[in-house]
């Protein structure tokens, strides 16, 4: 039987430690490649630019709801909570100030505040097809003795005339049979005519 190599001989300075270092020979080497691209030497390339797409993306939308919402609160607070819609009025209802031609919304008012007109009675047409403006102005005669009804003082007042609110061909359309009677006052006047 062998016996197993002991540890190896410590190292020492190699032959060729001791050697005067010269300096390489001239023109012995070719020359460096040319660098690519850049010019510079060395060094890292710069991160790829991100793309900023989603940032202008969420901009946008961010941009769309702020009009949206601003502008309905906007329409809001213009409209203002007094504010209804014409075919929403009752009898009784007393408005600030009588609407002009083309009539979405009306602002009422408590009728103890200053008010220019006062709905008295508003007739329900008969359900069909549209009728046309002469049917209509023909129905609308029926305001009269309903506010001779409603206050026989106010039907005998100079100063109180009559404002009719009537469905068009597209309102129509819409399920507006409502022909609307309002006293109008001016000046303004407090209290209801009913008294």
């Amino acid at each position: 039987m062998t016996t197993p190599p002991g540890p190896p001989p410590p190292y020492g300075p190699g032959p060729y430690d001791n050697q005067p270092h010269y300096p390489p020979p001239q023109g012995a080497y070719p020359p460096p490649p040319p660098l690519p691209y850049s010019g510079e030497p060395g060094g890292f390339y710069p991160p790829p630019r991100k793309s900023r797409k989603t940032l202008y993306i969420v901009l946008g939308v961010v941009a769309a709801l702020v009009l949206v919402l601003g502008g309905g609160a906007t329409l809001l607070f213009l409209l203002g909570k007094d504010t209804v819609t014409a075919t929403d009025v009752a009898v009784g209802d007393c408005l600030r100030e009588i609407p002009g031609a083309r009539v979405v919304t009306v602002q009422t008012t408590a009728c103890e505040e200053p008010h220019a007109g006062e709905v008295f009675a508003v007739l329900l047409m008969p359900d069909g097809g549209f009728p046309g403006q002469p049917a209509i102005e023909a129905y609308a005669e029926r305001c009269a003795p309903a506010l001779s009804a409603y206050s026989p003082e106010a039907a005998l007042d100079a100063a109180v005339n009559m404002y009719v609110l009537y469905p068009t061909a597209e309102t129509w359309a819409d399920g507006d049979r409502a022909v609307t009677c309002i006293a109008t006052f001016e000046p303004p006047r407090t209290g209801s005519m009913r008294g």
